[in-house]
């Protein structure tokens, strides 16, 4: 049995629609945006937190550079211990 060629060869019949999603309008793409009040950025740099916090890093930074900063390694395997157990 011959079966002879009824159509161009080559033919992509998704050709047609690609001009077509070519020709939709473009839309824009939306993104989120996030703004802090001045009053929350006031109330995070004044809290006793964060001022504690900060006098913290600072006493660990002077010892660190003076060299008489030490770790206690049964301090920090108990809290490594007790993180894996809560989880």
């Amino acid at each position: 049995m011959k079966i002879n060629n009824l159509g161009p060869i080559n033919v992509n019949p998704y050709k047609k629609n690609m001009s077509k999603v070519d020709n939709l309008p473009k839309t824009s793409t939306k993104t989120d945006k996030v703004e802090i009040s001045t009053a929350a950025l006031e109330l995070r740099q004044n809290s006793k937190v964060v001022l504690e916090r900060a006098e913290r890093v600072e006493a660990l930074r002077h010892q660190v550079e003076a060299g008489t900063y030490s770790v206690d390694a049964e301090s920090v395997a108990k809290s490594v211990i007790q993180y894996f157990k809560s989880n």
